[in-house]
């Protein structure tokens, strides 16, 4: 399930969105007062979403989003007065920040927190798409070395080092990146 945090400096704000939350299905939500203790809890937890409610007590809210979105892969929602909702957008779009403005409507939260959930999720989705593709690259440049070394050391061609990687893979019934850690473990 989404854990959410709530930053804001009044208790009857952190009621309000908690109570809105909850109405949305949304059970693990913990809230602080600041953007000190903001940044200290998501240095401790993760979260799915951290919405804020400008302006805090220590600051205004918006250096908090950018730190947050830097440091975390949370959505982060940003909850200011109308007015200034245009003023904000331009400082923090490009960061990936929402921008509401208040009084909150209702119809309006619900679709920014959807919204906020599926951008997450197709974050995680590519940072997991990521690691497997560093890890691909991790393996092919382990390979490539073997390979060279084979060429060098044992005057093999590259054709011949790559059968060499792959037969032997398929006859111990390993990974090549396996035999190619073997083969360098060996030498060096």
């Amino acid at each position: 399930m989404d854990k959410v945090l709530v930053v804001s400096s009044t208790q009857k704000s952190i009621d309000l969105l908690t109570m809105l939350l909850k109405s949305n299905g949304y059970q693990n939500i913990q809230s602080v007062s600041n953007g000190t203790e903001a940044r200290r809890v998501t240095n401790q937890s993760d979260f799915s979403i951290i919405i804020i409610n400008s302006p805090l007590s220590d600051e205004f809210g918006v250096d908090l989003c950018i730190s947050l979105t830097e440091i975390t892969c949370a959505s982060v929602i940003l909850i200011a007065k109308n007015e200034i909702v245009d003023d904000l957008s331009a400082k923090v779009e490009n960061f990936g920040v929402l921008v509401m403005g208040k009084p909150i409507n209702r119809a309006v939260f619900y679709q920014t927190v959807k919204l906020a959930v599926a951008s997450r999720r197709r974050i995680v989705g590519l940072q997991q798409q990521n690691v497997k593709l560093q890890n691909k690259i991790e393996e092919i440049r382990c390979i490539d070395k073997a390979k060279c070394f084979l060429i060098e050391q044992k005057g093999m061609t590259e054709s011949q080092a790559h059968r060499y990687i792959e037969k032997t893979a398929m006859d111990n019934r390993i990974t090549r990146k396996e035999v190619a850690e073997n083969i360098l473990g060996q030498y060096y």
